[in-house]
């Protein structure tokens, strides 16, 4: 009795293991290449697998992308320029079966693979082209890069190009050429600057001239317009003047302009000088006056 418990409970645990090892959880950025006795017979997954844990081997392979950094390489350009050049490779496998039985070691072929392609496309570029266009040797890189891998199941997503160091000559002649760059900028600006100062201050000064002309403008106007209208009033009073003097005239007569005349001499006698000048028509005045005298004594005795 013993003994068979001991076998029915070492067959349940080797019915536990085996359906342990039968069940396969796969994730969805996996898949498991399946071997039946050696012999590839497709891919699992995802989700949950069985296999046959007897005469069945995988091979787990993840299908996101991924990278590959390329140690720095050094390149002989199409000008004969020594250059290190150092770039990570993006990839990411498209067929799992392919990828697991066409290389044994992705990694290390791409290493070799991008070493070599990359001397053959920087052999191809100056290096000029190589320092300014960057963007052209990561687009050749990646599809001559994708023409091997792509017998590999393996896609090159991208390229990009890290550091790239130039010979020490080389470096020294772009730092002076930066410099010398900089300096003419600098020198550019400037001028720019002074340019644009001389056209302000130019125009601030022809915008000040015409201010002040058109200020005197605007004065003389007034002046002229202030005089004009003060010869208007001056006139104005002589015209009224004459107007009144005229108006007085014509109501005087001529006995009273006669006093007047009188009146007149009488402050000229009045006056503390030596010689008195007599108009010759104070004769005519005489008679006129007593000819008034007469005419008044004769209206007083009627």
């Amino acid at each position: 009795m013993l003994i068979s418990e001991i076998v029915i409970v070492v067959v349940l645990v080797m019915a536990l293991v085996v359906v342990a090892r039968s069940v396969r959880i796969i994730n969805e950025y996996q898949r498991i290449v399946l071997f039946r006795l050696g012999r590839a017979i497709g891919t699992k997954g995802p989700g949950l697998t069985f296999i046959n844990p007897v005469t069945d081997k995988t091979k787990v392979v993840d299908l996101r992308e991924q990278y590959l950094e390329i140690p720095q390489q050094t390149a002989i350009t199409k000008d004969n320029a020594p250059i290190s050049i150092d770039f990570i490779i993006f990839y990411k496998v498209v067929d799992p079966q392919l990828s697991v039985l066409a290389v044994e070691n992705f990694a290390g072929a791409a290493l070799n693979i991008a070493a070599t392609t990359l001397r053959s496309v920087v052999g191809d570029m100056s290096l000029d082209d190589i320092l300014s266009k960057r963007e052209t040797m990561n687009s050749s890189l990646r599809i001559r890069l994708d023409d091997v891998t792509e017998r590999w199941g393996v896609k090159i997503t991208n390229v990009e190009v890290r550091e790239i160091n130039p010979p020490p000559g080389v470096q020294e002649a772009m730092t002076r050429q930066m410099s010398a760059e900089r300096t003419r900028r600098a020198a550019v600006t400037e001028a720019e600057g002074k340019k644009a100062a001389g056209i302000l201050t130019a125009e601030g000064e022809r915008q000040a001239s015409i201010t002040r002309a058109e200020g005197q403008q605007k004065a003389e106007i007034l002046k002229a317009e202030g005089e004009r209208q003060g010869a208007v009033l001056r006139a104005n009073g002589y015209a009224e003047a004459l107007q009144a003097i005229f108006a007085t005239a014509e109501k005087l007569d001529q006995n009273t302009i006669l006093l007047q005349y009188f009146e007149t001499l009488k402050q000229i006698a009045s006056t503390p000088a030596s010689k008195i000048i007599i108009p010759a028509e104070l004769s005519n005045m005489m008679s006129q006056l007593s000819a008034m005298n007469a005419i008044n004594s004769t209206v007083g005795n009627e």
